[in-house]
């Protein structure tokens, strides 16, 4: 905060219609701010050859999940990432897997090679074959070209902010499992201040991730958006 107030302007990727109240509580305690996002929707209006090559994914895209989605209905799939450094024990990646099978609602689901900490990221076989007709499991994709997909429905989010933004941009619901920093913060106003968003306790079980993606997906408070 020392540092922000020694700026000659504080420069946000966020919006005022979304945060009205927190920039005006900033403009009392800082310089200038300005709320110039979503980044991810300004950019394309720059026209600056130097930009086109930039983009937010740390990892290589694989385009398959885009094909694998044009041929499901128009939102019916949930979309399941992480983010690029949330990491989860072997448990919890299990309590997931089976929560999202047992929905039986299909699923595109982004799996880093290191999202399990401390060890590989190995899906049980029965997993695997149980739902071979209703999920596609990556190790990442273009997350605005996924979200801005007709066939998604829901998105299962770490609630980072980038992911946040392009979530509510792209007007899909979140099923938050907030990992840090910020995430909680985030994942508190999707559901308590904006209403599109439901949390999953951090002790995470599996019964809980079925039901809350079939909420997500289908449930009374999704006919109500």
């Amino acid at each position: 905060m020392e540092r922000a107030r020694k700026a000659s302007a504080i420069v946000l990727n966020t919006f005022k219609t979304l945060e009205s109240e927190v920039l005006e509580s900033l403009q009392t305690l800082l310089p200038p701010v300005y709320p110039i996002g979503p980044l991810h929707l300004l950019v394309k209006y720059v026209d600056d050859e130097n930009l086109k090559g930039l983009g937010s994914s740390l990892w290589k895209e694989e385009p398959e999940c885009i094909q694998w989605l044009n041929n499901k209905e128009p939102n019916s799939v949930v979309y399941v990432n992480f983010g690029s450094i949330t990491v989860m024990t072997p448990d919890q990646l299990l309590e997931f897997a089976w929560g999202l099978a047992n929905s039986q609602q299909e699923f595109l689901w982004i799996i880093r090679p290191d999202i399990v900490s401390g060890c590989e990221s190995i899906l049980p076989l029965e997993f695997v074959e149980e739902t071979k007709n209703k999920g596609m499991l990556a190790s990442w994709c273009s997350q605005e070209e996924v979200l801005n997909h007709p066939a998604i429905g829901g998105f299962l989010t770490h609630s980072g902010w980038n992911s946040t933004v392009e979530s509510i941009t792209s007007g899909v619901p979140m099923l938050c499992w907030p990992f840090f920093a910020e995430q909680q913060t985030n994942c508190w106003f999707s559901e308590t201040k904006w209403g599109i968003g439901m949390e999953i306790d951090n002790n995470v079980k599996r019964d809980e991730v079925e039901s809350l993606v079939r909420e997500l997906m289908v449930g009374e408070k999704r006919q109500k958006k």
